[in-house]
């Protein structure tokens, strides 16, 4: 062989000697190249934030159960603020005296047995009798209504004049007296059913007794325009009707 040969030969084998041991070098024993991790393989997605409110919510603090107390409140729930002071009870109402057992009423209704009547006829207004009831008894007594009248044999009693009403009650103290007026007749004649009556009976509103005053004694012409008014307190306001 000759020398160029021989030389050309050891080159190759030094050539190939020196890929083998880069060959080896690189090897990672398994016959696969160890390129290093994979930038895919890094995790892209962010932390995930906790759901958990902060134990030091603003305004306030931690109640434990995940919720922030709110301000001013303390551990036992109750405010931070100072307590209203409670209302005072209210009073009680004085009770109203009782009456005395033995009061009495001051007056009762007129009767028979504490007054005493008398009819009289007057020239004005025409036809009309005056009927006065004087208080003989010892406290006083009221005149209710108006007189419910009888002449003679009549069935009935005659009407009285609504408008004749006072305001209030008349009361006799004793030794007061009190008046009613009793048209007899239409002044112009234009009643009828006329009659001549000598006899009378007054009655209290109290439905039982009854007063028989005298008449004169002709007697008074009566017709069915017969009415009366109610009691008054003066002469001039019973012969007003």
């Amino acid at each position: 062989m000759s020398t160029r040969t021989r030389r050309t030969r050891m080159f190759v084998a030094a050539t190939l000697a020196a890929a083998a041991l880069t060959l080896t070098a690189c090897s990672n024993g398994k016959g696969v190249r160890d390129e290093g991790a994979s930038a895919g393989s890094a995790s892209t997605s962010a932390p995930t934030a906790s759901t958990t409110p902060s134990s030091k919510a603003s305004g306030g603090t931690s109640t434990g159960t995940g919720r922030s107390n709110p301000a001013g409140w303390t551990s036992e729930g109750s405010t931070g603020g100072a307590a209203g002071s409670s209302g005072t009870t209210g009073s009680k109402g004085s009770s109203g005296s009782k009456g005395s057992k033995n009061s009495e009423p001051t007056s009762t209704r007129c009767s028979t047995t504490s007054t005493r009547m008398t009819a009289t006829e007057v020239s004005r207004p025409l036809n009309h009798l005056l009927l006065t009831v004087t208080n003989t008894g010892s406290k006083n007594c009221n005149l209710i209504g108006y007189p419910a009248v009888r002449f003679g044999e009549a069935q009935s009693v005659p009407p009285a004049f609504e408008d004749s009403k006072p305001q209030a009650v008349v009361t006799l103290a004793p030794g007061e007296s009190g008046y009613a007026s009793v048209l007899l007749s239409a002044a112009d004649g234009s009643g009828s059913h006329g009659y001549t009556a000598k006899s009378l009976a007054v009655y209290f509103n109290d439905g039982a007794s009854a007063a028989h005053p005298s008449l004169p004694a002709k007697g008074v012409y009566v017709d069915d325009s017969i009415r009366v008014s109610y009691w008054q307190s003066t002469m001039a306001d019973a012969l007003a009707w």
